[in-house]
């Protein structure tokens, strides 16, 4: 049907005087001896548009006061208070009713209890806001990398290999449930792929393939870790940003994260400023002013020896000892961004053992080119490194951790044909929303969380 955006509403001073029609759906609604009140929104804006029904035109309207319902509004544009807008009406139409048990009423919800209806809970304030930014942030990634001649590939969902080398896939078959099979070997063959697979916990790998040809690629999508971690940063769909560079050592990666890093925050900044309102005074007050800090000033870099050794001598009771050879916990993280440097920081070249096999060995035999960025508040939010490009080292680095050389033959014929220097990062989409944003919980910056126990 045809009607304007509330957000063109707002947003077109032109239309001041003239009539327009709008949909959306009722937030909420006051009806008074004279007048009634209807705030509607069509998920374009945060702002709710006013409705203003004046009760001598004898219009129907009882219907369309009941909050969650859907309405067509025709009317004309006036001004309203404190420089905004708002529609006299001269006609309403329902378009659908909604019962008065509808769950979203006028109170505040908590976020726990909003998780309960994903389906509903993009109506809220909060919800709009969140979605709006997530868009924003997506699109600006995209056009970071476009500006930068990165080409977008879309790497597979379904794999024969473990990225990661942790065993926290995702299996993927058309079988199912049987007691036919003797062995696996039996099984797999019989399968669909005649195979073993399973969903993707990284397009890294095919990713490399992409950049060994390409120069610069990056990716952006779903990725999946069926990995029982029951925590407010963890879940087991999560959306991936993943950049490989070739003819690149590990500054130039630490380079690029920072850039793109500054740039995202910059354009939400910019395009959402009613959203980073809300986020500000809601969610994490003074979040505006520590995202223009951010992004006003160069990130610390610290390498991992020298991270525990600031950590070690701090005087903090950790929930968790520190020593070197240990993986940092988001404790460990927050104090170093949030203590130690009060800023952004990458940590580099941690021991070998604790990170993936494909990264490039160090010349002291003991650690890798490995990169995390930590920030204030969240803890590690990139992951990266530059990529072992010596056949022999790396054929090595799998035989130690006992991997099928078998499944990674693509992956290793790209260090026997024109190798070059290389390496990535890992971006968790949503762990950028939440540290964006202030919201504690990775279940509410996304659609329909995945979690351990839990699929709706």
């Amino acid at each position: 049907m045809k009607h304007t955006d509330i957000k063109i509403v707002f947003e077109t001073a032109d239309l001041i005087g003239k009539e327009v029609t709008v949909c959306g759906w009722v937030r909420t609604s006051r009806d008074s001896k004279n007048v009634a009140f209807i705030e509607l929104n069509d998920g374009t804006t945060l702002k709710h548009l006013q409705i203003v029904i004046d009760k001598a035109l004898d219009l129907e309207y009882a219907e369309a006061l009941h909050l969650g319902t859907s309405i067509k509004v025709t009317g004309e544009v006036v001004e309203a208070r404190q420089g905004s807008v708002e529609i006299n009406a001269k006609e309403i139409t329902v378009i659908g009713k909604c019962p008065p048990e509808y769950p979203l009423q006028k109170k505040r919800h908590t976020l726990e209890f909003l998780r309960t209806m994903p389906h509903l809970r993009g109506r809220t304030n909060t919800f709009n806001a969140v979605q709006r930014v997530r868009s924003v942030m997506a699109a600006a990634i995209h056009n970071f990398f476009q500006e930068n001649n990165f080409v977008y590939v879309n790497t597979p969902l379904i794999t024969g290999s473990d990225c990661e080398g942790a065993g926290e896939m995702f299996q993927v078959t058309t079988i199912g449930y049987t007691k036919d099979y003797e062995n696996e070997e039996d099984y797999y063959n019989d399968d669909f792929f005649g195979k073993k697979a399973g969903l993707s916990v990284s397009g890294q790998l095919e990713g490399e393939v992409a950049a060994m040809a390409m120069g610069k690629i990056y990716t952006f999508g779903p990725s999946f870790r069926a990995e029982n971690s029951n925590t407010p940063k963890h879940l087991a769909e999560f959306w991936h940003v993943e950049p490989e560079v070739a003819f690149a050592e590990l500054p130039e990666i630490i380079e690029l994260a920072e850039k793109m890093i500054k740039t995202v925050i910059g354009e939400v900044l910019e395009k959402c400023p009613n959203e980073m309102k809300f986020f500000d005074a809601h969610f994490e007050n003074g979040i505006i002013a520590r995202l223009e800090e951010l992004i006003s000033n160069d990130f610390g870099t610290v390498t991992y020896t020298e991270a525990i050794e600031l950590l070690k001598n701090s005087g903090e009771n950790f929930q968790y000892p520190v020593e070197w050879g240990c993986d940092l916990q988001t404790e460990h993280e927050r104090y170093i961004s949030e203590k130690i440097f009060k800023k952004a920081v990458f940590v580099t070249d941690y021991p070998k053992e604790i990170k993936s096999f494909y990264m490039k060995q160090n010349p002291d035999g003991k650690t890798v080119a490995a990169v995390d960025l930590l920030v204030p508040g969240v803890g590690e939010i990139i992951g990266g490194s530059e990529r072992e490009a010596d056949y022999d080292k790396l054929v090595e680095a799998m035989k130690t951790r006992e991997m099928n050389l078998d499944l990674y033959t693509d992956y290793l014929d790209l260090r026997r044909y024109g190798s070059v220097p290389h390496g990535g990062f890992g971006l968790g989409f949503e762990r950028l929303i939440m540290y964006v944003t202030g919201v504690a919980n990775i279940r509410d910056v996304i659609l329909y969380p995945r979690t351990v126990g839990s699929i709706r």
